[in-house]
């Protein structure tokens, strides 16, 4: 086994060690509930990559095998539960991660810092189409929190995060928007027209 302080938890990880907190259980059905509980909008969840993560896991001491189970011709499931070390790096990762920013580089901000070689108007288009669907994603959100009124808060928090940062996003992009077709934004004059950036194909 590693030492603790040496396991890096990925998001998948955790995802499960946090299900294996409430009840033992087997990788499938941790698949069926993170899914049920719309937790793909938050971890990217696969069963094969969800499978090797329960098995990183077990590797790593953190969770362990308590039986294994055969529901007619399929394939034996392997049911597990959380360790004492389990909790622990569970513990320690996500309160690290509540206490300190992870430096992130998501695609957006590389797109916008990049967004004075297009030409104003086509940036003006390609922002419209990511508001309406940023619109949709917090539409899908808010729904899903009314969907579940007596689900406490606390375990609503993710989707309540992903609601609100969307919306402030909608809320930049408009500005931005306004500024890009009020000409209140100074734009650069492009070397090259609108048609040399199509595919040269």
């Amino acid at each position: 086994m590693q030492m603790l302080g040496d396991i890096k938890l990925t998001p998948l990880g955790i995802a499960a060690l946090s299900l294996l907190t409430e009840r033992d259980m087997h990788p499938y059905e941790m698949f069926q509930t993170l899914m049920a509980r719309r937790e793909d909008v938050i971890v990217k969840v696969r069963p094969g990559s969800l499978y090797h993560a329960v098995n990183r896991l077990a590797e790593d001491e953190l969770v362990e095998a308590v039986g294994t189970e055969r529901d007619g011709n399929r394939p034996e499931r392997t049911t597990y539960r959380i360790t004492r070390p389990g909790r622990y790096a569970l513990r320690s990762r996500v309160g690290d991660m509540l206490a300190n920013p992870a430096r992130e580089y998501p695609a957006f901000p590389v797109a916008v810092s990049k967004a004075h070689d297009l030409p104003a108007d086509e940036v003006a288009s390609h922002l419209r189409n990511r508001r309406s669907v940023l619109e949709r994603d917090v539409t899908v959100l808010r729904d899903t929190i009314a969907a579940l009124p007596d689900k406490p808060r606390v375990f609503l928090l993710d989707i309540e995060y992903l609601a609100v940062m969307r919306e402030a996003e909608i809320a930049w992009v408009s500005a931005l928007l306004d500024d890009i077709e009020g000409d209140t934004i100074a734009w650069p004059a492009l070397a090259r027209t609108t048609g040399e950036g199509e595919d040269p194909s």
